[in-house]
């Protein structure tokens, strides 16, 4: 058991329904595996299960428990702030393929 950090500037959907109603309704929430760490109060950038830039959101609340199931999970709540451009979506989906996801991909 431990807890993981997530990286201060990214924050990214493994569901597309739980993106889905983020844009739509301007709050969501997102399920991680494991015990991880967000920043609380911080505006980061949300990443779509294919890697694409998305938006700019509001971390609110990050809760980690033991399910019913007994699986450690943590629970990222979060509103929108407000969805990029399409240039800026371009830009920083680049920019984190070359820093986060392209090494993923490669190690």
């Amino acid at each position: 058991m431990g807890f993981q950090t997530e990286f201060n500037s990214v924050c990214k959907f493994k569901s597309e329904q739980e993106l889905y109603e983020l844009l739509e309704y301007g709050r969501g929430k997102m399920v991680k595996h494991g015990f991880r760490v967000f920043p609380t109060g911080q505006k980061v950038i949300a990443y779509s299960p294919g890697n694409q830039a998305i938006a700019i959101v509001k971390i609110v609340a990050s809760i980690a428990e033991i399910n019913f199931q007994g699986e450690e999970v943590t629970q990222v709540e979060m509103e929108l702030v407000r969805k990029l451009t399409e240039e800026e979506a371009r830009i920083q989906t680049a920019l984190a393929e070359e820093m986060f996801f392209g090494e993923a991909g490669r190690a």
